[in-house]
């Protein structure tokens, strides 16, 4: 089981102000390339903007996403899971095999909120908090 760093979820009142300010002011690129499928009637029905940049170091290929989330409060209620990553926004990586990254949260006694496939088609995605309450999202591209 490996992760590596995939994005960061800002969340908004307005996402075109804000994905205006990151391409304007920061000069970050619309994303185009590989973006997820979102599964608006599942959960989360809110508009999101994908800006992005080269990482650091990077061969040209790899990128930095940022994704620019409309804010919903009810989203946690709405699927029954008690992680909302769409209220304050949350990090995200990426796991090759998600159910080892729940079999170690629950070793560590790490509560955590499955959405499975709730929010992103093809995507299972899993919740939690960090000890100061930042959220945190771990996700697996499903075959």
């Amino acid at each position: 089981m490996k992760l590596t760093f995939h994005h960061v979820n800002l969340c908004t009142e307005d996402v075109e102000r804000l994905d205006r300010f990151y391409r304007e002011v920061l000069l970050l690129d619309r994303e185009t390339d590989g973006l997820p499928v979102l599964e608006k009637k599942k959960g989360y029905a809110g508009d999101v903007a994908f800006v992005g940049a080269p990482a650091h170091g990077a061969d040209g290929k790899s990128r930095i996403q940022t994704h620019l989330a409309r804010r919903d409060v009810q989203a946690g209620f709405r699927t029954g899971q008690f992680v909302n990553p769409v209220d304050k926004g949350h990090i995200a990586y990426r796991t090759d095999d998600i159910e080892a990254f729940k079999r170690h949260l629950e070793d560590k006694g790490v509560p955590y909120s499955d959405w499975g496939d709730r929010a992103v088609a093809g995507w299972h995605q899993i919740f939690f908090y960090d000890p100061d309450g930042n959220v945190i999202e771990v996700h697996q591209v499903e075959a």
